[in-house]
């Protein structure tokens, strides 16, 4: 097969690649304007209001990051003012959102934060197209400037890549670590598998949760999101994950099509105090869909320290 696609009537070259990237940016955009209902045969039952809409004790905040406010949801609870720390870690494109269920089930043991990443969600949007170590950057300030001491870190799918990169660089800043169906599996590095992925896993979600995500991704905007995209598919987690110091529990629900076994376990393995769970009858997006299943884990693991 050529490597050009050749169109004399408007004398056009077009490469493999560049045919690949705007068919990607096409199904991107789709995806933004309202297509991410793309699927059908849903294996979870639908709810009409979504789960994340009841916040609990969680309230609303900001805190200004090296001249950026960032927004974030802080739970309420009366616990001692010892009580241990968890912040939630969003994926790519959202906000800390999708995972309320899972933070409304950590806040009667624990200070529960759901931080929006710089760009994301209601926090400021700053003209620099973010990228993981940038992100990691970010979330690093913020724990410093919100007062936080060595708090663990729960994150879900591209926000395992973040608390990695963190925690690799700023050690000093992570007690313990979680990582919920961790991206990206070497052999999948590509928006092609990615799609595949993404389209496998839809079946496991259930409709409430489109209303959540359609409107973090319109948020977030479609220029922000394939650059997050991207950096995700050029990160190498497996290179950080043996200078992770902290000790590392790696999250995959069993029927898990974006972090499959083999690469959960490579994870937990390169990780020097790591080791690898599965929830059985789950797939990828737990905070949302296993919020029970994923907190009873995360406490377990936590109360172990």
């Amino acid at each position: 097969m050529s490597k050009a696609c050749r169109y004399p009537l408007h004398n056009l070259v077009i490469t493999r690649r560049t045919f690949f990237s705007y068919a990607a940016s096409a199904i991107a955009g789709y995806w933004l304007i309202g297509g991410c209902s793309l699927y059908s045969g849903r294996k979870v039952p639908e709810t009409e209001l979504s789960a994340a809409d009841d916040l609990g004790t969680l309230q609303h905040t900001w805190t200004n990051v090296n001249g950026l406010r960032m927004h974030s949801l802080v739970s309420n609870d009366p616990l001692p003012s010892h009580a241990p720390v968890v912040v939630l870690v969003h994926g790519s494109g959202l906000s800390g959102r999708y995972m309320i269920p899972t933070a409304r089930e950590l806040t009667r043991d624990y200070r529960v934060y759901l931080p929006d990443f710089p760009g994301f969600g209601d926090s400021d949007k700053p003209e620099k197209m973010p990228d993981v170590p940038s992100l990691a950057d970010w979330l690093a300030a913020w724990i410093v400037s919100i007062g936080l001491a060595q708090p663990s870190l729960l994150g879900n799918s591209f926000g395992c890549q973040v608390i990695a990169d963190l925690a690799a660089r700023y050690p000093d800043r992570v007690g313990r670590a979680i990582l919920q169906g961790p991206t990206t599996p070497p052999d999948e590095r590509s928006w092609f598998w990615q799609f595949i992925r993404w389209r496998q896993n839809q079946k496991y979600n259930p409709k409430s949760l489109d209303g959540v995500t359609n409107a973090d991704y319109k948020k977030c905007g479609l220029r922000r999101m394939w650059s997050t995209f991207r950096s995700q598919l050029t990160d190498r987690i497996e290179d950080k994950a043996p200078r992770i110091q902290a000790p590392v529990l790696v999250v995959r629900g069993e029927h898990d099509p974006i972090a499959h076994q083999r690469w959960c376990e490579d994870i937990a393995r390169l990780c020097p105090r790591g080791r690898l769970v599965i929830i059985p009858g789950v797939a990828h997006t737990l905070c949302y869909t296993a919020p029970v299943q994923l907190a009873a884990v995360t406490r377990a693991f936590l109360n172990e320290g």
